[in-house]
């Protein structure tokens, strides 16, 4: 599969290459991270989102987290009541509401990050093994160096 083919058959293989990998990955990451933590990928998105800044407004959460305002609604309401997010009125914007991650709710991801990056380090691997998937994870090993630096 040529990863730059700008035929619209050429981006659409390419396309499924990707989904697939991006399937391979969520599924094997969410398995790893219910079976040690007994945390879903999406919660440790979350958090993971929370810890980079102490607090986000949930429309951005749910831009950042790639899920529909109500369903970002749905989940931090049950991550706030498992007590790892708390929400209060953004102090700037009283019509805005700020979610921050708690302390069992940082605990949490502390313990879960290294199992993610396992996780995620393994489906890598095994990926660059496939033909499809190959020149992605190729391509994701140029790029990381990169997004690290804040060179995207």
């Amino acid at each position: 599969m040529a990863l730059l083919d700008d035929t619209a058959e050429g981006r659409a293989q390419c396309w499924r290459a990707l989904a697939a990998l991006h399937a391979r990955i969520d599924t094997r990451i969410e398995r790893a991270l219910r079976a040690t933590c007994r945390l879903g990928l999406k919660e440790y998105t979350v958090l993971d989102v929370l810890s980079r800044e102490e607090e986000w407004r949930m429309n951005h959460l749910a831009a950042v987290i790639a899920l529909s305002p109500s369903a970002t609604t749905r989940l931090v309401d049950r991550m706030e009541q498992q007590g790892l997010l708390v929400r209060h009125l953004c102090p700037t914007d009283r019509r805005g509401i700020s979610t921050e991650a708690s302390e069992a709710g940082r605990d949490l991801l502390a313990a879960a990050r290294p199992v993610h990056d396992a996780a995620l380090r393994e489906a890598l691997e095994e990926a660059s093994a496939l033909p499809g998937s190959a020149p992605l994870v190729e391509l994701l090993d140029t790029w990381a160096p990169r997004v690290k630096r804040g060179k995207h």
